[in-house]
């Protein structure tokens, strides 16, 4: 028995002498940094009223906390792994813009590591106000035509989009920086002609929302027709050296999708040659044996024959292929889902997809590839994959 009990004491204080050994040396030979977080706020991010924050640590020490580089919390001793340090940053005490955040905390070992972390944010207590350039009477559009609509805001947002005709289309800046946001809506030529709603709903950088509703008119236009005989053995032919068309609409779906999210171009548009005649309007009823009745939804230009084509505005080549319909085919993506497309082309200029074109760069010549009977241009534009008049972009005033 008194065996067993010596036993017990030298495991005992073995036991100790261990515990004590690895405290030691914790305490003296320690080097990793302790782990630190700050919750409720994130870096780069906006923020008004009071923001909630807690900090913890993977390692007990004091910590202290700065605002703009002035004491928030000087030194408070904070335990491992156990519920964090709560603490309220009041924004509406604080100028609106930028703030930075910075807590540290300092182990208790011998060798006091310290680690540190930093959250940017900004203050945003603005009450976020809107308005339409244009008023009610001044939105109107024709069919097939865009939709131009602007407004300014007061301060920087987060986005906006506009609700009408039962889609939903991104808002942009007018230009870098600019308070002023715009939108371009696409009028399909069947769009029937009425009084319409729309909505703008803006997202400020902090969340609140703000809907500015309006109104506007599409009007009817008078739309020519014109009838039109293709030669059934140029089809025939054009069938074995093109793409179908279906393959071309099928890669516009897709490209529109993926066009990307700003403005590449700057200024009005121009035509993408010099025109000496426009052989068929915009909208034009066209009937012909190939495809029956239906909207000619593009410009038919023409100049003398192999005259240079160039690119209506900046942008990416993101097609350059031949299409039995449509012959030799280019297209340029200018941002935000417009596209511009230029057809029966009789060459292609050296470009590649994928390559950027500034405005009046060439892209082919134009010729009479496709269903095309004579030397012409057929320059189609769309918007959300819905055509419009591409000469309504060429305008200083639109």
């Amino acid at each position: 028995m008194k065996m067993s009990l010596k036993y017990v004491v030298l495991i005992i204080v073995l036991g100790v002498c261990g515990l004590l050994g690895k405290i030691g040396y914790t305490f003296f030979f320690d080097s990793t940094k302790p782990f630190i977080m700050i919750y409720g706020i994130e870096n780069n991010k906006s923020y008004a009223g009071d923001i909630e924050c807690k900090v913890s640590s993977d390692k007990s020490g004091n910590l202290a906390v700065w605002l703009d580089e002035k004491p928030l919390i000087t030194s408070f001793k904070l335990a491992a792994n156990v519920n964090a340090y709560p603490f309220t940053i009041p924004t509406k005490t604080l100028a609106n813009g930028k703030h930075m955040l910075k807590a540290t905390l300092t182990d208790k070992t011998f060798n006091k590591n310290v680690t540190a972390i930093e959250r940017n944010f900004e203050v945003d207590n603005v009450p976020l106000q809107a308005a339409f350039i244009k008023q009610d009477m001044q939105h109107k559009v024709f069919q097939g035509r865009t939709l131009h609509v602007q407004f300014q805001v007061n301060k920087p947002i987060k986005k906006a989009e506009i609700q009408v005709l039962a889609h939903t289309y991104d808002c942009i800046p007018e230009s870098k920086n600019s308070s002023v946001y715009e939108c371009f809506i696409p009028i399909a030529c069947e769009e029937m002609p009425n009084e319409y709603l729309l909505s703008a709903v803006i997202t400020d950088r902090v969340g609140n929302v703000l809907n500015l509703d309006s109104k506007f008119h599409i009007m009817p236009f008078p739309f020519k027709t014109q009838h039109l005989h293709v030669d059934s053995k140029q089809v025939e032919k054009e069938k074995e050296v093109g793409l179908p068309n279906s393959q071309l609409e099928e890669q516009i779906a897709e490209l529109t999708k993926k066009s990307p999210k700003e403005k590449l171009w700057r200024g009005a548009f121009c035509t993408p040659l010099e025109v000496k005649r426009v052989t068929c309007d915009f909208g034009t009823v066209r009937t012909t044996q190939e495809k029956g009745r239906y909207a000619h939804k593009a410009l038919d230009v023409i100049n003398l024959p192999k005259s240079v084509v160039w690119s209506t505005q900046n942008g990416i080549v993101v097609i350059k292929d031949r299409y039995a319909m449509t012959g030799n085919t280019v297209v340029v993506d200018h941002g935000m889902g417009i596209l511009s497309m230029f057809c029966h082309l009789e060459d292609f200029a050296d470009i590649e997809v994928g390559q950027k074109v500034a405005k009046g760069n060439p892209v082919g010549t134009m010729g009479k590839t496709g269903y095309a009977q004579g030397y012409h241009l057929h320059w189609e534009m769309r918007l959300n994959n819905i055509a419009i008049d591409p000469m309504q972009w060429t305008k200083a005033n639109f």
